[in-house]
């Protein structure tokens, strides 16, 4: 904008806001996304309906800019007496507070792309053994344990309880809380609702307790605790908006490769308007996996399904959006189910033509399920879920700082596959969070009696995945050609995991858009798709109707599902058809009125599957899920009890085998150690050791690389278990080759 023209623009904001006349929609220049160009209003559906009932209420609006955001944009919205309540250094938007009129008469502004509601964001609420955690973290033909060592975590929620011991590091002292800031504007990083600290410990709390009960998916990742929920639990888009974008800044400072999102708002805007939806592909295309909740509103008050009701930001198609299955308590797999509250697909956020036409998003989600049924995980003291809800206390310890708790929902479930990117970005760093969905998608297992819009791809099977993700070339770029190898052998991965003495099949299937597609291309050539800057559902387009696959971002071998599929627990491909997908493309518009599909459940668009606004008894049903949970047997509270420290490995010896390899081997003299630390400094006489490594239980020796030539060294082990640490072997000096 110039100066002339900004002038004008103030000049007239005193006339508009005086003779402002009575509302009529903002009308919009074109969709943004995917090169797309649609007419579209500029203002949010929920925006709306408040000015029509109060015109002169006072609202908090997200602003988007058309264009980068820049001064002249500020003057305007002062210009119209707009005060300016977040602004976001990332991300082309303001949170600002005016009277609904004005902020209407702002979105007619060219400047500026689209105005929505700063919407109320709320939580949506024996793992490491059935997810197959533990057989991920101690891989065949590796020394070494996959902890998410390095990996930083930021879990966005109501706080952390930093005195948990689920957190500390290995040692049992320090903390792995590396960064804690508050942006709900009390100044308190701590859990008085009791949420964020049993998410965050889902995904990453130590196995310290209750000899490793309530072990996290990823126990040595850091974390980062971003507080945007208040003590009740709630708080609103500006808030995660601010945490989003903090993020982005200091991604690369903190090494933050995941972003937990047990919460969310409901998803009215198409993702391509919806101001959190930006801001996660804004991350995501930065190279961090964004996980999100599903929602908690698949059942209705009197227990029937309901389908559409996948939150925002689970309705971005860049995110790993996740539901909640339930593993009945038990470590095997066969009679694991999906729970009857998790959000289901498709995602029903629109946007409006001109005419007044909705165009529903209408997208394949969830991605996949993962357990978050009465799942036990720390608690936070004193907090508010517990004071007023005694039950969920699962009482397994008299400490404060060891306490642990039930919940349930989504909330409980998007951590565990926090957890789970973690891993597989320890063992491969250079995956992108394109191809960790896909590895998580394809290699999951699919749920008998479920559809595509209950379950994804299935859940979770952490075993395949970091088999799979272990595979990946490291040397993938935006410029490897299209149908290249992507795995470092010819042999492809056997296609199904046992875990706890279950085997089964991979689904062996990606999400894309409105359908999935199979082909074992998937997995052993490079797709386009699979890069930073595009979407996964790139890949499939729209002919006559039809999803295809496009050809330029996928290669041959890839084939493209024509139906939503009920499981019958082998392949996602296998099964019974639940829908056709050409009802999904057709438009935006899902199905006409009393419609039933496969399972009896009737579709009626806008009333069951929602256009935007919550059903009544949905949201009541959700607020009690996190509580309830479904009530079947679940994984049992095992006590705190005091085990004993393992015993001190002995005879510790050093060889130089290079210029930059000294092996090092040991005596095992304890029975009862989870692992064993290796600890080194540099220099004849040093004392400042650091550990290098936590070998698995029974290891003896280690091969440490990438050592200075000509360099003396000294080492140090002892042995690790739930109860601590044991003494130290004698130390060994050793002094690599020269030559």
């Amino acid at each position: 904008m110039n100066i002339n023209r900004l002038s004008m623009t103030l000049a007239l904001a005193v006339l508009i806001l005086m003779t402002a006349p009575p509302y009529e929609p903002a009308a919009a220049q074109s969709e943004r996304g995917n090169g797309q160009t649609r007419q579209q209003e500029k203002v949010s559906p929920d925006l709306r309906e408040r000015t029509r009932r109060n015109a002169d209420e006072r609202v908090t609006v997200i602003l988007q800019s058309a264009g980068a955001w820049s001064a002249a944009h500020d003057g305007l919205v002062r210009a119209f007496g707009a005060g300016v309540k977040g602004d976001f250094r990332n991300f082309d938007m303001r949170a600002v507070e005016v009277p609904a009129r004005v902020a209407e008469l702002l979105a007619m502004q060219s400047e500026f792309a689209y105005a929505s509601l700063d919407r109320e964001v709320k939580f949506l609420g024996h793992l490491s053994l059935t997810t197959g955690a533990d057989a991920a973290r101690k891989m065949t033909g590796t020394s070494s344990n996959y902890d998410g060592t390095g990996v930083g975590i930021a879990v966005i929620d109501s706080g952390i309880y930093q005195d948990h011991k689920a957190f500390t590091q290995a040692s049992g002292t320090g903390t792995r809380i590396n960064v804690n800031i508050d942006f709900t504007g009390s100044g308190a990083t701590s859990d008085p609702y009791g949420h964020g600290t049993h998410v965050a410990s889902i995904a990453a709390g130590n196995g310290l307790i209750a000899s490793g009960a309530y072990s996290g998916i990823a126990p040595n990742a850091n974390i980062l605790n971003l507080r945007v929920l208040d003590g009740a639990g709630r708080g609103n888009a500006s808030a995660l908006l601010a945490a989003l974008d903090w993020v982005y800044t200091n991604r690369v400072a903190h090494n933050i490769r995941v972003v937990n999102l047990s919460l969310g708002t409901v998803a009215i805007d198409s993702y391509r308007n919806d101001p959190i939806c930006l801001a996660a592909r804004k991350l995501v295309d930065a190279g961090i996996v964004v996980v999100a909740a599903a929602g908690n509103e698949g059942k209705a008050l009197l227990g029937g399904k309901i389908y559409g009701q996948i939150h925002s930001p689970g309705n971005e198609p860049s995110v790993i959006t996740v539901g909640a299955s339930n593993s009945l308590g038990t470590d095997a797999r066969t009679d694991d189910v999906v729970t009857t509250y998790s959000s289901r697909g498709p995602t029903r956020s629109y946007y409006t033509d001109l005419a007044g036409l909705r165009h529903y998003d209408n997208l394949l989600k969830p991605d996949l399920v993962a357990p978050g049924n009465r799942i036990i995980d720390a608690q936070s003291a004193g907090n508010y879920l517990v004071t007023t809800n005694p039950l969920l206390d699962a009482n397994v310890s008299g400490s404060a700082t060891k306490e642990q708790m039930y919940l349930s929902g989504t909330s409980m479930a998007a951590p565990v596959v926090s957890g789970a990117a973690a891993l597989l970005l320890q063992a491969n760093p250079g995956l992108t969070p394109n191809l960790v969905k896909a590895i998580l998608q394809y290699t999951a297992q699919p749920l008998a009696g479920f559809n595509n819009f209950e379950q994804g791809m299935g859940q979770l099977n952490l075993e395949g995945a970091m088999r799979l993700a272990k595979l990946v070339r490291t040397d993938l770029s935006a410029t490897t050609p299209l149908g290249a190898a992507l795995l470092t052998t010819t042999t492809p991965p056997t296609q199904n995991s046992t875990i706890a003495g279950t085997t089964f099949n991979w689904g062996g299937a990606v999400i894309m858009k409105q359908t999935f597609v199979t082909g074992l291309n998937l997995i052993t050539k490079y797709q386009k798709v699979y890069a930073l800057g595009v979407l996964v559902s790139d890949g499939v387009l729209v002919s006559d109707g039809v999803l295809v696959s496009d050809g330029v971002l996928v290669s041959d071998g890839v084939l493209v599902s024509d139906s939503i599929i009920t499981s019958s627990g082998v392949l996602v491909s296998d099964g019974v058809v639940f829908c056709g997908t050409g009802v999904l493309v057709s438009d935006g518009v899902l199905v006409s009125d009393n419609i039933v599909f496969g399972d009896g459940v009737l579709v009626s668009d806008g009333v069951l599957v929602g256009d935007g606004v919550l059903v009544g008894d949905v949201s009541d049903t959700a607020d009690t899920v996190l509580i309830n949970g479904d009530p079947t047997t679940s994984m049992a509270a095992i006590p705190d009890v005091t085990v004993a420290a393992p015993v001190a490995p002995t005879t510790l010896a050093a060889t130089a085998a290079s210029t930059t390899q000294v092996n090092l081997s040991w005596k095992d003299m304890s029975a009862n150690e989870d692992g064993f630390v290796v600890e080194r400094c540099v220099g004849a006489t040093c004392i400042n050791f650091a550990p290098v490594i936590q070998i698995k239980a029974n290891g003896t020796t280690f091969a440490d690389t990438g050592l200075t030539k000509a360099t003396t060294y000294r080492f140090r082990v002892r042995a690790v278990n739930a109860g601590g640490y044991s003494a130290y072997t004698s130390v060994v000096n050793v002094t690599t080759k020269s030559r």
